[in-house]
């Protein structure tokens, strides 16, 4: 049994829509049917033909596919739907999604503010609808293994936690030409408050409380937009209170000259710490206090449920971030079917960030900025 998904947004010249496209389509328990591809309908149309999906089922708009949807019948109409928009068209799609009876994948960050993400938190309660946010990084089966390592107390008790997350390709004024993922991604109309701490920042933020288990209390935040002319940050660190005590840092820049995207975590406990980055994202790193460094991998017979749950292949062939992204649809589907009276799911197919995650993630947004902007830098971290 496929779920039927309709996609809002993705259209052509978009990167995102690509991605969530082949993630959903990578376990074979989806089947796109239906799109508003763009609020053009033009390019929503094209777009549609392009992925060989019938005309009648390509919209001009989300308000109209998500109304003709629901007066199909059930057995045709879409069953979740995708939201790969700029972050000002999140809330609205997602909420007019939900109260016409479909659940919901969003890509991050939730909405465009605290408010509009607290609102849509209701409306997930009133419809008893689901709703799986696109916090890609935790679908790694080796940041499940170390989040796991970390709940089991292996550590002992987290003292210290660090996060980086550099980028280079904003380290030029790109949003003056042609490149349209750099030219929303720094308009504060479109992206919301915060720029570089918005759009990888947020990412940063969850990971590190997931795998931590820990929350963030208060934070202390140095904004900066480097490049001439830009009108969000681009760079930025946080200084971090954790609710155990713990203390932390958290690095955010897209200026950083010649950096991919090496986001990496690295905690440590009374025992010893764990250190995991993007680039070598099979491999995680046990550090002992008295003893030689462990080195896992991914798909090895050793590790936990969760990593083994989340690994697709036999060990030493590389895994990477289209599979930790289909690794959030696949858990979600596999919880959804198992309502529709597929087969039960497995306990670990319930680990996806959602609406809980999206809230402090623009919690932390508010929060960082009102931090950078203030003389008074400590910020308690409210939601």
């Amino acid at each position: 049994m496929k779920l039927r998904l309709g996609m809002i947004g993705g259209g052509q010249g978009s990167f995102i829509g690509g991605v969530h496209r082949m993630a959903a389509s990578l376990d074979g328990l989806y089947e796109l049917v239906a799109g508003a591809f763009s609020s053009n309908p033009d390019t929503s149309r094209a777009t549609g033909q392009e992925l060989n999906l019938a005309p009648d089922r390509v919209y001009g708009s989300y308000q109209e596919m998500l109304e003709q949807e629901a007066q199909r019948p059930e057995a045709e109409r879409i069953q979740v739907v995708s939201i790969v928009t700029p972050n000002h068209v999140h809330f609205a799609p997602a909420k007019m999604a939900l109260e016409h009876g479909f659940d919901v994948v969003l890509d991050k960050p939730i909405t465009f503010s605290l408010a509009e993400a607290k609102e849509l938190r209701t409306v997930v309660e009133t419809t008893g609808r689901r709703l799986c946010l696109t916090h890609t990084y935790t679908g790694y089966p080796m940041l499940k293994e170390a989040k796991q390592l970390v709940a089991d107390g292996v550590l002992g008790t987290i003292r210290k936690v660090y996060i980086e997350y550099p980028q280079g390709w904003l380290s030029t004024y790109e949003e003056g030409g042609a490149n349209k993922q750099a030219a929303w991604r720094t308009d504060p109309a479109r992206s919301g408050a915060a720029g570089a701490m918005g759009d990888i920042g947020t990412h940063a933020f969850n990971l590190l409380e997931y795998v931590s288990g820990l929350q963030v209390t208060k934070l202390c935040a140095d904004i900066n937009v480097v490049v001439p002319g830009r009108q969000l940050d681009d760079d930025g660190a946080v200084l971090l209170k954790m609710s155990n005590g713990a203390s932390g840092v958290l690095v955010a820049t897209q200026v950083a000259a010649g950096e991919e995207n090496n986001l990496r975590v690295r905690l440590y406990g009374e025992k010893g710490g764990l250190d995991w980055q993007q680039a070598d994202n099979n491999t995680l790193l046990v550090k002992w206090l008295d003893k030689p460094t462990e080195i896992r991998r991914t798909g090895a017979p050793y590790l936990s449920a969760a990593a083994l749950h989340n690994s697709r292949i036999p060990a030493g062939h590389p895994e990477g971030y289209l599979e930790a992204f289909a690794n959030l649809y696949r858990n979600f589907a596999l919880t959804l079917l198992a309502n529709l009276g597929g087969p039960a799911a497995p306990a670990e197919a319930a680990d996806y960030p959602g609406v809980e995650d999206g809230v402090r993630g623009m919690a932390f947004i508010e929060s960082v900025i009102a931090s950078g902007k203030s003389e008074q830098k400590w910020t308690a971290f409210t939601v």
